[in-house]
């Protein structure tokens, strides 16, 4: 499919997810199948300042990549995609979805679905300022359907592709994705659509896109300790081997890309997302989250290796 001046060879993306699609997970999807990843977001506010986290999310950019983007600010969202596409990022996306309160008090995110003629401007002024394709990411609405109107503002504004989320801000992630939303947006907008919410496997995302007539879709919270969808696999009939070198090899590159201190931190989280719903698993949970090195958590996981 095309994403603007952008070819991609498939139609099952890696969503972002805050604190999760860093470049150990995106590397470890990808290998498995994913043809196009996304970000953590990154704050363009923190961009704009020099934050330091900021500016190592933005150096994570690559061919395969699109860097999402977030704030209220035009003009630090600007230098926040310049940024982005300067660091080799294949797509800017602006998210205009996300629910969390922190993001939403600051008329961040999905708050921003209340301001449409904000999110014209923003997505005027960071398409202007990029050559990269600028997507962006919204949900059904904020309390009501505002999806269609909001798809048709961002794309008279000279966004290249958008991102529908079939939930409310209000839900959250509670109830079902309305992907009838989704199937409207597309019938009402020229541009890519990219499906998301509740998309299980990929089967199940090939079901999506030939149900609602979207270009691709994302999968996120599906894919915790479970990059093995993207290749169409189902973690249940894999054997332990399988999993468990994965998290492994998972725990190497965090270990490589953060340092084993932080790293090992941030990887056990994926550990107990990988080792759910293998046996004794629960068990050797409450060890790895206390785990400390990356020998520790290497041979804890061999443990489940060995029954």
């Amino acid at each position: 499919m095309k994403i603007g001046n952008l070819t991609i060879n498939g139609n099952v993306f890696l969503a972002p997810m805050a604190g999760v699609t860093d470049k150990a997970f995106r590397d470890i999807c990808r290998e498995f199948g994913a043809v196009f990843t996304y970000s953590e977001m990154v704050s363009a506010k923190g961009v704009f300042y020099g934050n330091e986290n900021s500016e190592i999310l933005l150096g994570a950019a690559d061919e395969f990549l699109a860097v999402q983007i977030f704030g209220r600010e035009v003009k630090s969202l600007v230098y926040a995609a310049q940024k982005a596409e300067a660091a080799g990022a294949a797509l800017v996306d602006i998210n205009m979805g996300c629910p969390a309160p922190k993001i939403v008090r600051n008329g961040e995110g999905a708050a921003l679905l209340r301001e449409p003629d904000l999110i014209g401007e923003i997505v005027e002024n960071v398409a202007r300022a990029v050559s990269v394709p600028v997507s962006v990411k919204i949900r059904k609405g904020f309390t009501q359907n505002t999806a269609v109107q909001t798809a048709k503002i961002a794309e008279s504004a000279g966004a290249a592709a958008i991102a529908v989320h079939g939930r409310t801000r209000d839900m959250f992630y509670a109830g079902e994705s309305d992907w009838d939303v989704i199937k409207e947006v597309k019938q009402n907008v020229s541009i890519p659509v990219i499906g998301n919410g509740d998309v299980l496997s990929m089967s199940h995302a090939l079901e999506r896109i030939e149900e609602s007539g979207c270009d691709a879709v994302m999968i996120g919270r599906a894919a915790l300790g479970n990059p093995f969808l993207f290749r169409g696999l189902v973690k249940a009939d894999l054997s332990a081997d399988i999993i468990i070198d994965t998290a492994v090899r998972h725990a190497k590159l965090l270990v490589l890309n953060k340092g084993e201190r932080t790293g090992i931190r941030e990887m056990r989280k994926h550990a107990a997302w990988y080792i759910k719903g293998l046996p004794n698993a629960a068990r050797l949970k409450v060890l790895v989250n206390t785990a400390q090195t990356l020998e520790e958590i290497t041979e804890l996981l061999y443990r489940l290796k060995e029954g």
